[in-house]
């Protein structure tokens, strides 16, 4: 499945498969955002370039973001754990 992410650092909104936590040019965060992939495509290029702007707005992200509910049973989050665990031993 597809989702847009959107990168603090580069400033970038991105289309990745799952539910992705590294942004896959510079390796920062991630924000998930809750906009369906067919409404981004859909957008012209100024509405994209609007869109990216608000995301760029702390505040305005916070109400465009998404949480993924399953985080907890993901690879990459058990991955993280085990990690954890390793150095803290």
């Amino acid at each position: 499945m597809l989702y847009m992410h959107y990168c603090k650092n580069c400033q970038r909104v991105h289309l990745l498969n799952g539910h992705k936590q590294l942004c896959p040019k510079c390796d920062e965060s991630l924000t998930e955002l809750r906009i369906p992939y067919m409404d981004y495509v859909n957008m012209d290029i100024q509405e994209r370039e609007a869109f990216r702007e608000k995301c760029a707005d702390e505040q305005q992200l916070a109400s465009l973001s998404t949480t993924y509910r399953m985080f907890k049973y993901s690879k990459w989050y058990k991955e993280t754990l085990k990690k954890e665990e390793v150095n803290l031993n």
